[in-house]
């Protein structure tokens, strides 16, 4: 007899409970000045206070979301990182990350504060020109990512290339 389900998720803690309603979950930690996890965009489906200071947040697959972690000590900061990730289906391909579970598809992943600036600022951009950052084209994150990790600015995202993204995407299906 073969079974078909998926392997059990191990562990405990807050993602063993919600590990099979088919959401990528993130978990959000916020110590003000030491160490802050949250969202920056992305249209949460579900939504968890576990405690006073975490709480998990769950994606739809498909969905597009920034996670910003920051972390400090006695001497300045320590981690400074943002993620822009595609939540995943069940059976999809994905690469793991601290504090998302499963993973996802990781389409822009930028370490320090200068650049993880640069990232905040392209966000900022693609907002001013009218168009949600969970619907920008994919690619548009990944060339952020290339550009700044290649010590360049990214080109903006303007909305005629939104609308030849939408375009290509009704063409592909």
């Amino acid at each position: 007899m073969i079974d078909d389900r998926p392997p059990a998720v191990r562990g405990g803690g807050a993602f063993s409970a919600l590990a099979r309603d088919g959401l990528t979950h993130v978990e959000l930690t916020w110590i003000e000045k030491k160490l802050e996890h949250w969202i920056r965009f992305g249209r949460i489906a579900q939504d968890r206070i576990l405690t006073r200071r975490t709480r998990v947040v769950g994606f739809r697959p498909g969905a597009v979301f920034a996670f910003v972690r920051w972390a400090s000590n006695d001497f300045g900061t320590i981690l400074s990182r943002i993620d822009v990730v595609r939540a995943v289906a069940a059976n999809e391909a994905y690469t793991t990350l601290p504090f998302v579970r499963p993973g996802g598809d990781i389409l822009l992943k930028i370490e320090g504060w200068p650049k993880v600036q640069q990232v905040l600022a392209a966000i900022d951009a693609v907002e001013a020109a009218g168009v949600d950052p969970c619907d920008a084209a994919a690619d548009h994150w990944r060339h952020v990512h290339n550009r700044i990790a290649a010590g360049q600015p990214p080109r903006l995202y303007t909305i005629e290339r939104h609308h030849a993204w939408l375009k290509r995407r009704e063409i592909e299906g």
